[in-house]
């Protein structure tokens, strides 16, 4: 498989050395539009793109990758708010995204978990909350995936506003990514907590993600290639 990698940071080279460990070729490597602008060839070249980048610039990649015609899993968080717009952009291209707040197969069970946990504590009186502890270099606070956790737990516990769930954001030197889902009463309380030991199992993850996504078209999410439903049971 032909990869084109879109953010070439931390991210992008743990899934470069992934990639070529098992046999894949890389396209290309950018870190920002302008690059992949005058990288157009390279990029139609591609079976699929990773694109992990900022923000700000997630949306103008993932839409050259529309044009394009390439496959592209993305792993920029912060930008969710435009999700329906280019999604609808990338039907319309007859193209393909896979989109995740975290690509962890670890993090995405404990998703499944987390939605399971919320439909069992609704109405049972507990008070629930999100932690999240990253690197210091992590600019979005709190992250995609406590966001995740939380709109999951709203939605089990049918709550009308998901802010009432409190997210307690630490940055603390190179940690990789811990999340912690509580409940607490007056007499116990549940955790549920998914600790990421290193940057690897989201590159595995995202990897694991565009081989399956090359050669598809439409919009996937991690748990239909987890073969996971929404309510978190497997698939057989």
């Amino acid at each position: 498989m032909n990869i084109a990698i879109i953010g070439y940071g931390k991210m992008g080279r743990a899934i470069e050395a992934l990639a070529l460990q098992q046999g894949h070729t890389i396209a290309l490597r950018v870190d920002n539009k302008a690059e992949l602008d005058a990288a157009a060839a390279e990029l139609a070249a591609a079976d699929v793109a990773v694109e992990f980048t900022m923000p700000a610039a997630a949306v103008g990649n993932l839409m050259a990758c529309f044009e394009a015609g390439v496959p592209v899993v993305c792993g920029t968080t912060g930008w969710y708010d435009r999700y329906e717009a280019v999604a609808d952009a990338c039907r319309k291209a007859n193209g393909a995204l896979l989109a995740a707040t975290n690509f962890s197969i670890g993090m995405n069970i404990m998703f499944a978990l987390n939605r399971r946990l919320a439909d069992l504590m609704r109405g049972r009186g507990y008070e629930p909350s999100v932690a999240e502890v990253h690197h210091v270099h992590k600019l979005d606070a709190p992250s995609g995936t406590a966001i995740t956790l939380r709109s999951q737990m709203a939605q089990g516990l049918q709550l009308d506003d998901e802010q009432a769930i409190p997210i307690a954001s630490s940055r603390i030197g190179e940690v990789p990514g811990t999340h912690t889902v509580t409940y607490t009463s007056a007499i116990d309380t549940i955790t549920l907590t998914h600790e990421a030991h290193s940057r690897q199992g989201l590159a595995q993850g995202a990897l694991a993600a565009a081989c399956f996504l090359a050669g598809r078209h439409g919009i996937f999410t991690m748990d239909d290639l987890l073969g996971l439903d929404p309510s978190g049971n497997r698939n057989l």
